[in-house]
């Protein structure tokens, strides 16, 4: 006879009535995200003497000049990263003069391209049109899913000065855990098309 048995069921046997006298609660948790703490809102402006725009946006956001572009360098002032560290994401933004339609109509298809790009991890892109009461106008993208770029816009006034704008977050994209954080900055991103103004 095996006396170890029952020695075996007394040990489970209290084991489970501590863990029920305790009051747990041993279903499965939901996947848990870190608590994302959001930052006040003070807004300024952007107003560089050498560049041709003004816009307005929140003090969270870091300005920091870009001096590398896929690895080239360049010294243009008028391109810069807005950089929230509070959500370690950064807004890239160029500014390219033209001079005539060809070039016109490259940048737009550029900026088309960049924005299409993101459909290998999008599920979802739409875009939108924006115009000014300023004589501003231009395209706004909005990507929903695993997408490495959230958001994305350009500006125009369609006779000599392109400006463009593309949200990422430096992390690996997880679109459930980042959707709040996105639409906090999409709400601040929106403020700065429509502040945007040609000098």
């Amino acid at each position: 006879m095996n006396h170890r048995l029952p020695f075996f069921g007394l040990c489970l046997l209290m084991l489970t009535s501590w863990s029920c006298s305790r009051g747990d609660d041993i279903s499965p948790r939901p996947r848990a995200y870190p608590k994302v703490h959001y930052p006040e809102r003070t807004i300024r402006s952007y107003a560089q003497e050498e560049c041709p725009y003004t816009f307005s946006f929140p003090d969270y956001f870091d300005l920091r000049r870009d001096s590398t572009y896929f690895d080239a360098h360049i010294d243009n002032p008028c391109w810069f990263n807005l950089h929230a560290d509070c959500f370690n994401a950064d807004l890239h933004c160029t500014y390219t003069p033209f001079s005539n339609y060809t070039q016109f109509q490259q940048l737009v298809q550029d900026a088309f391209r960049l924005a299409n790009e993101q459909n290998k991890r999008a599920s979802y892109i739409e875009d939108f049109k924006i115009s000014l009461p300023n004589g501003i106008s231009g395209m706004a993208f909005n990507m929903e899913g695993p997408s490495a770029s959230p958001f994305q816009f350009f500006l125009t006034d369609s006779i000599q000065h392109f400006f463009r704008g593309s949200l990422y977050f430096n992390a690996r994209p997880q679109p459930d855990s980042l959707r709040p954080v996105t639409e906090f900055v999409r709400e601040d991103l929106t403020g700065i098309i429509q502040s945007f103004q040609w000098k």
